[in-house]
C-alpha cells in the first residue's frame, strides 16, 4: 500500500509540473514519494523473504535501482532529443486538446504512463500476512521509538557493525560523488558535463557487484565482505595518483559522438572497480542490518529509518532557528569575500 500511494504521490508531482507550477515544487512532491518509497521497498523484504535470502534479494535491488537509474538517465536524454520529441508531439487524441506543445510536456507525460505501470505492478504484490501494532504519528514520540531502536541495534554486535559500516559507506559515497566530479576536471582534464557521466560509468561497476553478492554470499559470510572496504578505499587512493598525462591521448573507438581514448581506459577501469567493490561490499551489510532488525525491533526497519530521518529533520530546525537568532543579533552573512572575513 504505502509502495502505491508513494508512486500516486510521484505521479502528482508530474502533473504539477505538467499544469505550469514551479518546478521546485513539483520536485519536491517527487521527491517526498521517493523517499517514502525507498524504506517501504526495503523494508518488505523482511516480510516476504527467510533471512537466508536477504542478501539476495538486497542484491538484486541495488542492482536493479541502478539500472533503472542508469536506463531513466539515458531515456530521459531520448525523450527530450528532437527527433523523439517531434514524433511524441505529431500524436493527437480526437476529439481532445492536450495542450501538450513542448518535448518536455512529452516527456513528463511518457513518465507519468511509466509510475502508472508502476503502481499498477504495486498492486499485484501478495500480502504478506505481517501486520503491526498502530504507529505513533506525534514527532517526539517517533524520536523516542528512534532511540530505543536505535540503541537496541547498537547494542547487538551483529546490529553494530552492520550499522558503523553502511553509515560510514554511504556518507564516504555521498563525498566521493563530488571529488570524482573534481578529479575529472583536475586529473583527466574533463569538463563539468563529461565528469558527470564519470558517476554512470561507476554505477556500472555498483549493479555488477551488488548482483556478484546476492549471488555468491550468503547471510552467514556476510562480514567476511569486510575486507572489499578496505580494498575499496585504497583503489580510491590509486584513483588520486592517476591522471591523463601518463598515457597517450590516443581514440581506441567511438560510441556516437563520444570517443574513448587510451589515457581515459585506465580511470573508467579503476571507477567500475570501485563501483563493484562498493556494491559488493554493502548489499551483505543491508541485509545483516535488515536481520538484526527483523529479530531485535518491534516495528520493522522502515520506520527506524523513518524515525532517523524525523530526527535529521528536527536537528536541521533546531541548527536553522539558532542560525537566524544568531543573524538577529548580528549579520555577517554580508560580510562573506570581504577583506580578511
Amino acid at each position: 500500500n504505502v509502495m502505491f500511494i508513494t508512486n500516486t504521490i510521484k505521479f502528482v508531482g508530474c502533473v504539477v509540473m505538467l499544469f505550469g507550477s514551479h518546478p521546485l515544487l513539483a520536485y519536491a512532491i517527487v521527491g517526498l514519494g521517493a523517499a517514502a518509497y525507498s524504506p517501504a521497498k526495503y523494508g518488505i523484504l523482511t516480510e516476504l523473504l527467510p533471512p537466508e535470502k536477504l542478501v539476495a534479494a538486497n542484491g538484486w535491488i541495488e542492482g536493479l535501482t541502478v539500472g533503472s537509474i542508469i536506463m531513466g538517465t539515458v531515456l530521459g536524454g531520448v525523450l527530450i532529443s528532437k527527433s523523439v520529441s517531434q514524433g511524441l508531439l505529431s500524436w493527437d487524441l480526437p476529439f481532445l486538446d492536450t495542450s501538450i506543445d513542448t518535448a518536455a510536456e512529452s516527456a513528463i507525460m511518457i513518465i507519468m504512463l511509466i509510475y502508472v505501470l508502476a503502481a499498477l505492478i504495486n498492486l499485484r504484490i501478495p500480502d504478506t500476512g505481517a501486520r503491526y501494532e498502530s504507529q505513533k504519528t506525534n514527532p517526539i514520540e517517533l524520536i523516542k521509538d528512534f532511540s530505543v531502536c536505535f540503541t537496541t541495534l547498537w547494542n547487538d554486535r551483529l546490529g553494530q557493525i552492520s550499522l558503523a559500516v553502511t553509515t560510514l559507506f554511504w556518507g564516504a559515497g555521498a563525498t566521493l560523488q563530488f571529488i570524482v566530479i573534481k578529479w575529472a576536471q583536475v586529473a583527466l582534464h574533463m569538463s563539468l558535463s563529461q565528469g558527470a557521466i564519470l558517476q554512470a560509468i561507476s554505477a556500472f561497476g555498483v549493479a555488477g557487484g551488488a548482483v556478484w553478492a546476492a549471488w555468491k554470499i550468503p547471510l552467514r559470510s556476510s562480514l567476511k565482505v569486510l575486507p572489499y572496504g578496505i580494498a575499496m578505499g585504497l583503489v580510491v587512493c590509486i584513483m588520486a595518483v592517476y591522471n591523463s598525462d601518463m598515457l597517450p591521448q590516443t581514440t581506441l573507438f567511438k560510441i556516437g559522438t563520444a570517443e574513448v581514448t587510451l589515457n581515459l581506459l585506465p580511470a573508467y577501469f579503476l571507477l567500475i572497480l570501485v563501483g563493484w567493490l562498493a556494491g559488493y561490499f554493502v548489499v551483505p551489510m543491508n541485509a545483516l542490518l535488515h536481520y538484526s532488525g527483523l529479530i531485535w525491533l518491534d516495528v520493522p526497519i522502515q520506520f527506524v529509518i523513518i524515525g532517523f530521518g524525523v530526527a535529521v529533520s528536527l536537528i536541521m530546525w533546531l541548527v536553522i532557528k539558532r542560525h537566524k537568532a544568531n543573524q538577529a543579533e548580528y549579520d555577517s552573512m554580508h560580510l562573506i569575500g570581504e577583506h580578511k572575513h
